[in-house]
């Protein structure tokens, strides 16, 4: 008898700045998790990239979700602010993965690059739909 595998559930934290941008990211995401038979459960907006840490740590708080995918960009602007931006958030998302044990993945394209830059970089959000179903998958496996 083949056990049949269980749905992994993701939660989406979506950053509305530059939200032509990750519009498209959120669609992609969203096409790229059915396709690889997951399923998006909740999807939380924030202002920015910046806002992004606590709404991740609220879908782990709250255990509904195998894992979360955050989606947004960081454009370069006239000083450094992308840098330290960048910088925070992936150390931010980084330690919630390791307090909570859930995957928390990195569709945040930039720091430093343009708006064509971060247009070209949209299938970003594919890429971390597919590292938070593959890490799910594996960390159920050594269970």
């Amino acid at each position: 008898m083949v056990k049949e595998e269980e749905e992994i559930k993701l939660g989406f934290v979506v950053s509305e700045f530059h939200r032509d941008i990750t519009y498209q990211m959120e669609i992609l995401g969203r096409e790229h998790a059915e396709f690889l038979g997951a399923k998006v459960y909740h999807t939380v907006y924030t202002p920015g990239t910046f806002d992004m840490p606590l709404a991740v740590k609220k879908l782990l708080t709250d255990g509904e979700v195998d894992a979360v995918v955050t989606l947004g960009c960081i454009i370069e602007g006239a000083t450094e602010h992308d840098e330290v931006i960048a910088s925070q958030l992936t150390r931010k998302i980084m330690d919630l993965s390791l307090e909570y044990n859930k995957p928390v993945t990195l569709g945040v394209s930039g720091p430093g690059m343009t708006r064509l830059e971060a247009q070209e970089r949209v299938d970003y959000a594919k890429r971390a739909v597919e590292a938070a179903v593959k890490l799910v998958k594996r960390l159920k496996e050594m269970k």
